[in-house]
């Protein structure tokens, strides 16, 4: 993962950003075109040389689910084809330099529900200690819970922030321009005064005819007038309008700064605290409808959304150097302008992993080469926390969404605070609203650095039920806007949000590929007719290139969290045939947060198909060597080839028994 002087010391490049494709980039297409062609070969040969025709109930389904890893691993090569690496200037260190008062306006959105107060602080506290101009800078914790704990902590930290040195020394700064503006006021009125005398001396001077007035008379007035003209003119800077016009405009333009200044004043506050009213019976959108009630009705501004989840705490630099990437320099208007990008996504990474991640938390494969592929076909996703979002790019795509959704249902109107930003059709409202966005026309970004860490779920209950709903919520994704028919997304952009749902129809095929050596161990029955030299020669090199290919991939995180992620993939099948089973045949599905504190228990009840087909397996291995050691076993090495699959296979599955029974250590 990139750190931050890592990031500081790449810095030295022309102009203020620039991308450039992942090293090994051509050695790994290289291979994966090779690993697509063998893979293609192996399958042809499976089709047509090698179905046990005499078990095709068998032969059919798993030449289905190799079919399947084959298409999915296909997609996933695609996907990281053009991995892009960005780099890019922080926000002090733009050529040509930004002025601070072009700086824009931030809202932190912090949201959260049932979380212990301390570790809302904790988040809190970080926000409030971001690198960034406090005028253009507000902290919300968006509490869901409307919990009169949360409610405190948010007024606590909010007069802690008013007593700080850098608010108190704000505070100083506009009292004195305040105090500045009023006596320009107050001057200003001294000579309009003075100036209606001048202006009636000057039109009674035609008057002014008889022999017997004092030219000392006379002339008194005009100089005096002359003097006030000379006074206007420098405070007010001249103009086409007469002295009296310039003055009252003056005037108007000091009383509305000093209106300003007032209410710069009375919106120093930088933590602020919302929770919406959430009606029983009424439809609440979970986080989605969270977020959408802070921007349209919890009277946040913020030209762009940081969003975090409770348990992330942003580093001071990540405004600085991710709000880069939404401005482009003109050359022609010598400015900077907005462009089409509408979100930028940083890393997820966590504090609290126990040794060796029993619960497969460690994201860099995602977090690195997956991220930076589907950013080079502009699709990175976003991924809910430690991301910034572009409040015109979000609030114009959630209001089209919104128009559509009160066409076919009337009751929605009343929902407008709720339902007009974020995605709120599913549980993932995180990869949805990207993809709403990008079939807006809108981008997103990748930006590789690690500005934002969290807490991870520390006990299987906890994992499973994130995982749940993440698989969960993207098959809703796909059931309710499918991105093949979706207008607006590009070919690549299809395909990298169907790959991520297509996976998630693994575990059938993973059922297949566990029973089969099973079922061949009690009953002699196989899916391939032999497993012979032929056998060999198609499938070694597949296999041998594939593996090849996925080193190639990972390279430079470490090979433990590879298998690790690699065993999770399989040991969760069960639950992704849940989440496929619960979304098609339209069970009630809720949003439930992700706890954040340990559960503590042993789980060995969460992973009964894990243990049941664990122990079938090492009941038929056993059993193999039984009648081995009795010598009534035929076709050794057909068992051998069997025996080793599922070796394989139950080392897959360990992961998930493991942490099931895993406790952290206690200190004595």
């Amino acid at each position: 993962m990139m750190n931050t002087s890592t990031v500081e010391r790449q810095s030295n490049f022309k102009g203020n950003s620039q991308s450039r494709l992942s090293k090994r980039t051509l050695w790994f297409r290289y291979l994966a075109e090779i690993n697509l062609i063998f893979g293609a070969w192996y399958l042809y040969w499976r089709i047509f040389h090698s179905l046990d025709l005499q078990a095709l109930w068998l032969a059919i389904p798993l030449l289905i689910a190799e079919i399947y890893s084959y298409i999915g691993g296909a997609m996933f090569t695609i996907g990281l084809w053009r991995p892009l690496e960005r780099q890019i200037k922080s926000l002090p260190d733009l050529n040509p330099p930004l002025p601070v008062a072009e700086w824009p306006t931030v809202d932190v959105f912090i949201t959260c529900y049932n979380e212990p107060p301390q570790m809302v602080e904790q988040t809190a506290r970080a926000a409030l200690a971001i690198d960034y101009p406090t005028t253009k800078l507000r902290v919300y914790i968006l509490d869901d819970g409307n919990s009169m704990e949360m409610r405190t902590l948010a007024q606590k930290l909010c007069l802690e922030d008013l007593q700080s040195e850098l608010l108190k020394a704000q505070a100083q700064r506009i009292r004195s321009e305040r105090l500045e503006l009023r006596e320009r006021l107050r001057q200003i009125r001294e000579l309009m005064v003075d100036t209606q005398a001048a202006d009636t001396f000057v039109a009674a001077l035609p008057a002014q005819s008889e022999p017997n007035t004092s030219v000392h008379e006379v002339w008194a007035l005009p100089i005096r007038f002359l003097q006030v003209f000379h006074q206007v003119m420098t405070l007010t800077h001249g103009g086409h309008q007469s002295v009296r016009e310039q003055l009252v405009i003056q005037e108007q333009e000091l009383i509305t700064a000093i209106k300003q200044k007032e209410l710069e004043l009375t919106e120093i506050t930088r933590c602020r605290y919302i929770a919406r009213p959430k009606p029983e019976g009424k439809a609440h959108y979970a986080k989605a409808g969270n977020i959408n009630y802070a921007i349209f009705a919890g009277d946040t501004t913020g030209e762009f959304m940081l969003t975090l989840d409770a348990d992330h705490i942003p580093k001071p630099q990540i405004l600085k150097r991710v709000l880069p990437y939404f401005i482009n320099y003109n050359v022609w208007t010598g400015r900077y302008d907005s462009n089409r990008i509408a979100l930028v996504q940083t890393p997820q990474d966590f504090y609290n992993i126990p040794p060796g991640d029993p619960f497969g938390h460690r994201a860099h494969l995602f977090y690195g080469p997956i991220q930076q592929g589907k950013d080079g076909l502009n699709s990175a996703f976003y991924t809910g926390t430690n991301a910034i979002l572009r409040r015109e790019a979000l609030v114009s795509v959630g209001l089209k969404y919104f128009t559509q959704a009160v066409s076919k249902n009337k009751d929605l109107l009343n929902d407008f605070t709720l339902i007009g930003g974020m995605s709120s059709s599913s549980i993932t409202e995180d990869m949805n609203t990207a993809m709403r966005l990008h079939g807006a026309g809108w981008k997103s970004v990748y930006h590789h650095e690690l500005l934002a860490e969290g807490l991870a779920p520390d006990d299987l209950a906890s994992t499973l039920q994130q995982r749940l709903r993440w698989a969960q919520g993207t098959i809703q994704v796909l059931v309710q806007e499918n991105p093949w028919t979706k207008p607006g997304l590009s070919f690549w952009q299809r395909l990298q949000y169907f790959q991520t749902m297509y996976s998630y129809f693994s575990g059938f095929a993973t059922v297949i590929l566990l029973a089969c050596p099973i079922i061949f161990f009690f009953t002699g029955i196989t899916p391939i007719h032999t497993y012979g030299s032929d056998f060999i020669v198609h499938f070694a090199p597949a296999f041998i290139v594939n593996r090849l290919t996925f080193v190639m991939v990972t390279w430079g995180i470490p090979a433990r969290e590879v298998w690790r992620a690699e065993q999770y993939t399989i040991a969760l099948f069960p639950l992704f045939i849940q989440a496929v089973l619960s979304v098609f045949t339209k069970r009630s599905i809720k949003f439930k947060v992700t706890p954040k504190e340990r559960q503590s228990g042993i789980y060995l009840n969460l992973v009964m198909p894990q243990l049941i087909v664990s122990g079938l397996t090492i009941l038929g291995i056993l059993y193999a060597l039984v009648r081995l050691a009795m010598g009534t076993l035929t076709e050794v090495p057909l068992y051998a080839v069997n025996a080793g699959w599922s070796l394989y296979n139950l080392l897959l599955l360990s992961v998930i028994i493991r942490a099931a029974v895993w406790q952290p250590k206690r200190d004595r």
